[in-house]
C-alpha cells in the first residue's frame, strides 16, 4: 500500500503531521517547565492552616496559626493540614490540567497530566 492511496496530499501530509506533533511536544515541554515554577495556595479551618503547592505536585511551605494548635485536640490539627494538602494538590492538578488543555484544544491524552 502506498502513501499516495491514504488519501490527501501522501508523504506531504504525513511530514506535515509530524511537525504538528513536533511542534505541539516542544510546546508541551515549555509549559511543564513553566509549569514548574507556578504554585497555587490553599487553606483549612477558615485559614487556620495554610499551604502552597507547586506546578510539580510537591508542597512548597506550610503555614499554621496558633489557634489551630491544640494540644488536647491534635487529631483536629491533623484533620485541618491534611484537607489543606489535598486541596492544594487538587489545584495544582487543575493549574496543571488547564494549562496543558489550552495546547491540546481540550484534548485528554492519557498520561500527559
Amino acid at each position: 500500500m502506498s502513501f499516495k492511496n491514504m488519501g490527501g496530499g501522501g508523504m506531504g501530509n504525513m511530514n506535515q503531521m509530524l511537525k504538528q506533533a513536533q511542534k505541539l511536544q516542544e510546546e508541551m515541554a515549555k509549559t511543564q517547565e513553566l509549569l514548574k515554577t507556578k504554585t497555587v495556595e490553599a487553606t483549612a479551618g477558615g485559614g487556620a492552616v495554610q499551604v502552597v503547592v507547586s506546578g510539580k505536585l510537591e508542597l512548597e511551605e506550610i503555614k499554621i496559626k496558633p489557634e489551630a494548635v491544640d494540644p488536647e485536640d491534635v487529631e483536629m490539627l491533623e484533620d485541618l493540614v491534611k484537607a489543606a494538602v489535598n486541596e492544594g494538590l487538587r489545584k495544582a492538578q487543575e493549574m496543571m490540567s488547564s494549562e496543558m488543555g489550552k495546547l491540546t484544544g481540550g484534548l485528554k491524552i492519557p498520561g500527559l497530566f
